[in-house]
């Protein structure tokens, strides 16, 4: 009997430990740290048979692609040996109470100075998908960005069937020139900067352009198969079509948000969003263009030509001279206004669509272009924008800090919830009284408080598209139109069951968009036009979300190795 006994125990005990095993490694997988050494350093770099000196991560252009799952704890060590003060912005991450990690200049931090490191820090909360990363300071993303790759917890499935492969895909510009310089004599003129002289897909712009063979991406893939394609625009200025020849797209993410699939020929992604699309290796097996051509609705100057990468079937010899997709004209409106209607929340149990239904806090914001005095520019003016008629100006110290610390005469919060006169929007362009009022003012949120804030575009110099991004949260697009907002007749068709959710969204040329969002993460929080030309000019402000009652419900104390300025 003790024999049995012993056995019995004995095997109970193995099991037991077994099971604590099997239990401790599974909340190491729930609880991963993912570190990365992130070495901001100059390189030089040929394209268009011009080499240049760029500023890059790890000497890699674009930079390396982060990977995590969701709930991993990430640790990314930013060590600058660049000229330029740096920062890095995790962007469409919501870093819920630890703005520190976010990474904008001056909102949340003070840069990273050259010979200086900082370690940002965040948790990766419920998310999952494909966001970016990109410098978040004069306008270094040119060429320092890269994509964020968030897998879904073990276990867990992909909503659509599982694809047999995927593939990075990353569009962004270049130009011959040093962009800083580039940017400095716009500035010292008060005109825009000269615009790039090419796109790029994963940092090569296509064989159409010149010396470019060898700076073509190629995706290999094999005839049946399927693929998940994680498209990101870090473009600085355009918005994008994209399309690849002879095949359709099945769109199921939108900025790390999955969505209701739909099928497309084309795509329409704006500066700072990401779209996630299946692709089915069905045709006949050769050589396919993908191509990305910016869309413009207005008669602005754009850098207009095509960027080219290959879809190319396995075995296929590279001697196959590949087709060309058709995109959208670059005027073409409808397309646009019929894609975005297209994007709706997938609103399952399991990926439910939270839209605020009741609205605490209604903000109503109109976009301008103006004009502000420079005595050393042409005609003693430069080109300025304006959120109701309020250019932001840059402090010289972190938002963040400034608030945390209740440091005083750094921000006002008197930003208000509307413009001071209103006016027909949207009709005739105005070009008098184009001047606006300066000033680092900021709009001040209760804690957990539900808001509906209206983007209105107007014909101030030139009506325009602008991707509007929110830092701290995800919104939902509720509402969208061409025109003058009316708040007597519009919000009555208001989508509140399954809008869109997404951090960067597209206000229409000459319309608005009308999104609402939970203010539940406390911080200071930078919105802007995604359109770095727009951004400089001081088209942008911040929310300040106020810390809530609960002892996880305030910013956290800032790290002991954050930047001073």
């Amino acid at each position: 009997m003790t024999t049995n006994h012993t056995f019995f125990f004995g095997k109970s005990f193995f099991i037991i430990c077994i099971f604590m095993c099997v239990s401790l490694l599974s909340l190491e997988v729930k609880a991963a740290t993912k570190k990365y050494q992130f070495n901001v350093e100059v390189k030089n770099v040929s394209r268009l048979c011009h080499a240049k000196p760029i500023v890059t991560v790890n000497g890699r252009f674009p930079g390396p692609t982060v990977y995590a799952r969701e709930g991993d704890r990430v640790l990314i060590n930013v060590s600058n040996h660049a000229q330029y003060n740096m920062s890095i912005h995790w962007h469409g991450l919501k870093q819920y109470a630890n703005g520190w990690a976010d990474g904008p200049a001056y909102i949340t931090q003070c840069p990273i100075q050259t010979g200086n490191s900082y370690v940002y820090d965040f948790n990766i909360t419920g998310q999952r998908g494909t966001l970016w990363w990109h410098a978040h300071i004069l306008w270094l993303r040119a060429t320092v960005y890269g994509a964020i790759v968030i897998l879904p917890k073990q276990s867990v499935p992909f909503p659509f069937p599982r694809p047999d492969g995927e593939q990075v895909i990353v569009f962004g510009e270049w130009w011959h020139a040093d962009v800083e310089q580039v940017v400095k004599q716009g500035n010292a003129l008060g005109l825009p900067p000269n615009m790039s002289d090419a796109h790029t897909i994963n940092g090569k712009p296509g064989p159409l352009f010149p010396c470019s063979e060898k700076h073509t991406f190629a995706m290999e893939v094999e005839q049946g198969k399927k693929y998940l394609l994680r498209i990101v625009n870090a473009a600085l200025n355009d918005e994008l079509f994209f399309a690849i020849a002879g095949h359709n797209m099945t769109v199921v993410e939108i900025d790390a948000v999955y969505t209701k699939p739909f099928t497309t020929n084309a795509l329409l992604i704006a500066p700072g969003q990401t779209t996630n699309v299946i692709v089915s290796a069905s045709r006949t097996p050769g050589r396919y263009f993908m191509a990305v051509r910016p869309f413009q609705d207005v008669p602005i100057p754009v850098d207009n030509k095509t960027a080219t990468a290959i879809f190319q079937y396995k075995n296929i010899p590279t001697t196959v001279i590949p087709t060309l997709p058709i995109l959208p004209l670059p005027n073409d409106t409808n397309f646009a206004l019929s894609y975005n209607q297209k994007l709706r929340s997938l609103n399952t149990p399991n990926f439910p669509a939270n839209v605020p239904l009741k609205v605490d806090r209604n903000l109503f914001f109109t976009i301008g272009l103006g004009k502000s005095d420079c005595a050393t520019c042409l005609n003693g003016t430069r080109l300025s924008a304006s959120l109701n008629n309020i250019t932001f100006v840059m402090p010289e110290t972190g938002l963040l800090q400034a608030h945390y610390f209740n440091m005083k005469g750094v921000f006002k919060t008197d930003f208000p919830d509307k413009p001071p006169t209103t006016f027909n929007y949207t009709g005739a362009p105005l070009t008098a009284n184009l001047f606006t009022s300066k000033g680092t003012r900021l709009s001040k949120i209760t804690f957990n408080s539900t808001v509906e804030l209206v983007i209105q575009d107007t014909n101030l110099l030139s009506v325009e598209s602008h991707p509007f991004h929110l830092h701290g949260f995800n919104f939902f697009v509720v509402g969208t139109g061409i025109g003058n907002f009316d708040s007597s007749k519009d919000p009555a068709k208001y989508n509140l069951v399954d809008p869109p959710e997404r951090n960067t969204v597209g206000v229409p040329t000459g319309g608005w968009v009308a999104i609402r969002f939970r203010a539940d993460n406390p911080g200071v929080w930078f919105f802007h036009c995604h359109l770095e030309l727009h951004t400089g000019w001081g088209l942008k402000t911040a929310f300040v979300v106020e810390d809530g009652p609960g002892k996880d419900q305030a910013v956290r104390p800032p790290p002991k190795d954050l930047p001073s300025c």
